[in-house]
């Protein structure tokens, strides 16, 4: 079970955070109403991005992936593929290779916990804290389970709150992860990999946010999960669709989204990236694989690149239904 934990952890950390019920297509109206040269725009759509200038020999690439998503919804398109196969480097959110550390995982359990003294009961008046552990039982999870929740961060355990999220899908083969995907075709190619940022970074962000913020969070999460289409349903969509005005519209709704957090969890850590960039990229063809909302907005990487001097742009044409590691 911590195995699953951390699998969820690393590969569903931003991307699918709960999202509470939101009208997307007004978000969308706000978004576009405050764009400068250097956000993504509607017309620019799209998850792959060729980053060239500032005297760069030869352009690097990034993509926004969405960490988890069901077998059937995956794709690659054909741009994607081609500016993976120029890439003599891949890079993620975090050195994909440290995953394959048991010493490392194992060194970082107790991180996954909360203070002695704090649990799940302690932060939820006794009602919420029923409601929980039973949506839990009603989620498949036996009672031995849900009991060793209460003294897990409870971020983490959003990634389970939603009844679309199979906690072992990644692996009996219902859900796949894009990091995953990469990592395994670097590795046939005998890339070198690399992260920007350590897992104990991300790890650490759990602490910033603060735990009865973390269990509200969690509440509403499960409250809103079942009402209408459930917000994992509405993201997925918006990927498949390549639409990253659509999902800058989830990540700044107001209600259930990142809320005040959004500086910490994805700003920050943007701002951060692109000095780790700009050292990588004119060392060799970099291709930087990063959660897809990290992309959008004033404070994405793709302005911030862009603030930078150098040139973005979009490569959307083309799809391709399954990995061509696949066949």
């Amino acid at each position: 079970m911590y195995k699953q934990l951390f699998n969820i952890f690393l590969f569903v950390f931003i991307a699918n955070c709960s999202f509470a019920q939101v009208d997307v297509e007004n978000q969308v109206e706000e978004v576009k109403k405050d764009k400068s040269q250097y956000a993504p725009t509607k017309e620019e759509n799209s998850l792959l991005w060729e980053i060239s200038g500032n005297d760069l020999e030869s352009p690097s690439y990034l993509y926004g992936t969405i960490h988890i998503i069901g077998k059937e919804d995956f794709f690659l398109t054909d741009p994607t593929v081609a500016a993976f196969n120029k890439s003599k480097k891949v890079v993620f959110e975090i050195d994909m290779e440290e995953m394959n550390n048991p010493l490392m995982m194992f060194s970082l359990l107790k991180n996954v916990m909360m203070p002695e003294g704090t649990t799940l009961k302690t932060l939820l008046k006794p009602e919420d804290y029923k409601f929980v552990h039973k949506k839990f039982g009603e989620l498949g999870f036996p009672p031995f389970v849900t009991g060793m929740f209460d003294k897990v961060k409870p971020m983490f355990l959003t990634a389970f709150a939603g009844g679309d999220m199979d906690p072992g899908g990644l692996q009996n083969g219902s859900m796949v992860s894009y990091e995953m995907k990469f990592m395994e075709m670097a590795q046939n190619e005998e890339l070198e990999m690399d992260g920007l940022e350590t897992i104990e970074f991300q790890m650490s962000i759990f602490d910033s946010i603060p735990y009865q913020a973390q269990a509200d969070m969690l509440l509403e999460s499960m409250r809103v999960e079942g009402e209408g289409m459930d917000e994992l349903d509405v993201m997925v969509e918006l990927y498949k669709n390549q639409d990253l005005i659509g999902m800058e519209a989830m990540f700044n709704a107001e209600a259930g989204g990142l809320g005040e957090w959004n500086d910490i969890l994805l700003n920050k850590r943007n701002e951060s990236w692109i000095p780790i960039m700009k050292t990588m990229m004119p060392e060799k063809v970099t291709f930087f694989a990063v959660g897809a909302g990290h992309l959008v907005g004033e404070e994405g990487v793709v302005a911030l690149l862009r603030k930078e001097g150098y040139t973005v742009k979009p490569l959307k044409e083309g799809k391709l239904n399954k990995s061509p590691k696949e066949d």
